[in-house]
């Protein structure tokens, strides 16, 4: 429910064409207002344009992977989770993505999948996993790190809901 609402806020707001943080910091007010106490939602907002130029705002995520063509960089989080405060500032984060570089943005359900000895994934090797797969088309990237992780749960039984987005300049 509070992921249909969520999606709901920022379908209206996305008309609007607010700047990214204006929009973020509205639909956080809204959640705020219109959910229980402890009630909170972490995400990714962004825009990407063909230039290469990305800005995003993270609200509380996971740090996002820039797989670029020489090292991998994480970009972490431009502010707290959604519903936490009212009144939270949202900055936007900006960076530039050359011809073949990828933004690999994944949830919790990745990096906190458990082995059969109880370690957790975790975000090194998201990280490891990822820049194996730096140069390959984003569904071979994201099947990479996908076999990496079953690999590692070998047959655990996955508890939490796992996205994972790659996006790549390609012109």
């Amino acid at each position: 429910m509070l992921m249909s609402h969520l999606h709901a806020t920022f379908r209206s707001l996305a008309d609007v064409d607010l700047p990214l943080d204006r929009m973020v910091e509205a639909a956080n007010r809204i959640f705020a207002e219109s959910t229980l106490a402890g009630q909170y939602a972490t995400l990714v907002v962004g825009r990407a344009s063909r230039d290469g130029s990305v800005e995003f705002v993270s609200a509380g995520h996971l740090p996002l992977l820039h797989l670029g063509n020489v090292e991998a960089r994480s970009e972490g989080a431009t502010g707290v989770p959604l519903g936490m405060f009212g009144t939270s500032v949202f900055p936007i984060h900006r960076l530039s993505l050359d011809l073949g570089e990828t933004l690999l943005i994944y949830t919790d359900g990745m990096t906190e999948a458990r082995n059969s000895a109880g370690e957790e994934y975790g975000l090194h090797r998201v990280k490891k996993a990822a820049t194996l797969s730096r140069s390959a088309t984003p569904d071979s990237l994201i099947s990479g790190c996908l076999s990496d992780l079953r690999n590692f749960t070998a047959g655990t039984k996955q508890t939490d809901d796992l996205t994972l987005l790659a996006i790549r300049r390609a012109a």
